[in-house]
């Protein structure tokens, strides 16, 4: 790489406003590094992020991964908000995976408070849970090939998508933001029938799940723009913090349902799905293959749900506080490990509660993965490490 002075740079912009910064043409000769960025809007992204490379050429140097473009200030704003009204901002992070964020942040409460939910209440927030991570998981294998030229994916994903959301839809009213847990269980018990009509979309779309599976996991266009493209090795997913499909497709063998049980997973066989080439098809194939086990854990789930009685919720008081002190819970999002940070001063509003998000620490490795490869692989890379902006910036 030649010396990065201001006479050797140029730079340029991809995205809303695109263009060369000014005097960039005038007089610069060819082979002279240039300053490239991707974004700040791109439609690759899955939210607003600036990705600041410098090229020799057609081959990226470096990149810094530039966030914040949407930055709501969730975590302040959850110092005014009671432990009720936080729930509403927690799902919204990762819109995605608005239940599991949910689920995160009541268990947090939960354990500061000593709360024992009811079993019932347990089964079935871990059968919603997996659905949750089954339509996350599908957007991105809609999406994601999407992004690198073939359409025909997202259409058989969305299909199944709809399937499920129609049942998470019943169940709690909303389609992205289910806003259906409550400190101390869930918000109330589930329509009658409901478990016989999730349990027929659940085999529903595990019937279907090969039509998209065959039309793109062995496509030899598929593989050409993937394999061996975008390697991140296990030491550098520990090294940045990666966790979930990004880092099992690495060949790291960690999830919390397995590694340390919260909810039902303790008395569940959690198969994890994981790989050894850490490239861009190795995420793709650990996210496809983690759909098959997800519909598998929440039918089980189901079926204890019909031999349990019970209410689904614990009764408390109209205004809950949590005693004095802290604690820290991590589930295993869809996305990776999400951990919530509760410190209490035995008020109505939490004094602290900080997000460790899984978003966050997948799109720092983008600084290893991106430097050696060729721009035309650029979102390739990018797309496969599936990753939520407002996951980031939250």
């Amino acid at each position: 790489m030649q010396d990065m002075t201001a006479d050797s740079l140029r730079e340029v912009t991809v995205g809303t406003g695109a263009g060369l910064a000014p005097g960039a043409g005038d007089g610069q000769q060819l082979g002279a590094d240039m300053v490239l960025n991707i974004g700040p809007q791109h439609p690759s992204t899955h939210g607003v992020l600036r990705l600041k490379l410098v090229l020799d050429g057609e081959r990226v140097v470096s990149c810094e991964p530039i966030v914040g473009y949407m930055h709501r200030g969730a975590e302040k704003l959850f110092e005014v908000r009671d432990y009720r009204q936080i729930i509403v901002l927690a799902n919204r992070h990762d819109w995605l995976s608005a239940f599991s964020n949910e689920l995160g942040v009541v268990l947090a409460v939960e354990r500061l408070m000593g709360l024992e939910v009811p079993e019932r209440a347990v089964w079935l927030r871990t059968a919603l849970a997996e659905l949750n991570r089954v339509l996350n998981h599908l957007m991105f294998l809609g999406s994601y090939p999407l992004e690198i030229g073939a359409i025909t994916p997202v259409f058989y994903a969305f299909r199944e998508r709809e399937t499920l959301q129609a049942v998470m839809e019943e169940v709690s009213g909303g389609r992205m933001h289910y806003m259906f847990n409550r400190v101390g269980g869930l918000k109330e018990e589930v329509p009658a029938g409901w478990t016989r009509r999730a349990r027929a979309a659940i085999d529903e779309v595990r019937r279907r799940l090969p039509n998209l599976d065959n039309l793109i996991r062995r496509n030899e266009i598929f593989l050409a723009r993937t394999v061996g493209v975008g390697v991140l090795s296990a030491e550098d997913a520990a090294a940045y913090g990666a966790s979930g499909p990004v880092a099992r497709a690495s060949g790291l063998d960690f999830d919390l349902r397995r590694d340390e049980p919260y909810l039902a997973y303790g008395e569940l066989d959690v198969p994890v799905v994981t790989r050894t080439a850490g490239d861009c098809h190795s995420r793709f194939e650990v996210l496809l293959d983690q759909v098959y086990v997800s519909l598998d854990l929440a039918s089980a789930c189901l079926d204890r749900v019909d031999r349990i009685q019970g209410p689904v919720n614990v009764r408390l008081p109209k205004v809950v506080k949590a005693p004095e002190g802290h604690t820290y819970a991590w589930t295993e999002n869809p996305l990776g490990v999400n951990g919530y940070y509760l410190v209490s001063r035995g008020e109505k509003t939490p004094w602290r509660m900080k997000l460790r998000t899984a978003s966050y620490a997948n799109v720092q490795a983008l600084t290893k993965l991106i430097p050696g490869c060729l721009v035309p692989d650029l979102i390739a890379i990018l797309g496969s490490m599936f990753f939520v902006v407002g996951d980031i910036d939250k």
